[in-house]
C-alpha cells in the first residue's frame, strides 16, 4: 500500500485553504498574494507567489518561516510547502532543465 498516497488523502485541502486565508492579509498588505495550486502525494503544499512575492527577494524566508509554520501549525498532516515555480523543474523532468 502507498503510504504517500494515503497521507495526500488524509490532508483535508479546505483546512490548507483556511490557513492560506489566514495569511495572506498579510502578503497583500506588500502587494503579494498566493494561490495553492496543489497538494503533492507525499503532503507537500504547492503555493503559487503572486504580485510583488513572485519577485521579492526574500520570498524563499516568506515561505518557509511565514507561510509553511502557518500550513503545519494548522494542518500537522502537511510535510511542507513550496513554491510552484520551485516545484516545477523537478516535475518536468531534467529535459526542462537549461
Amino acid at each position: 500500500m502507498d503510504t504517500g498516497l494515503l497521507m495526500a488523502a488524509a490532508i483535508d485541502r479546505h483546512a490548507v485553504e483556511e490557513a492560506l486565508a489566514e495569511i495572506r492579509p498579510f502578503l497583500q498588505a506588500d502587494g503579494g498574494d498566493l494561490v495553492l495550486h496543489d497538494i503533492s502525494d507525499d503532503g507537500v503544499v504547492i503555493v503559487e507567489l503572486m504580485g510583488a512575492c513572485g519577485t521579492c527577494p526574500i520570498s524563499t524566508i516568506t515561505l518557509t518561516a511565514g507561510i509553511e509554520v502557518m500550513v503545519r501549525n494548522r494542518v500537522p498532516e502537511v510535510a511542507g510547502v513550496v513554491a510552484h515555480s520551485l516545484a516545477m523543474p523537478a516535475e518536468l523532468g531534467p529535459s526542462s532543465r537549461p
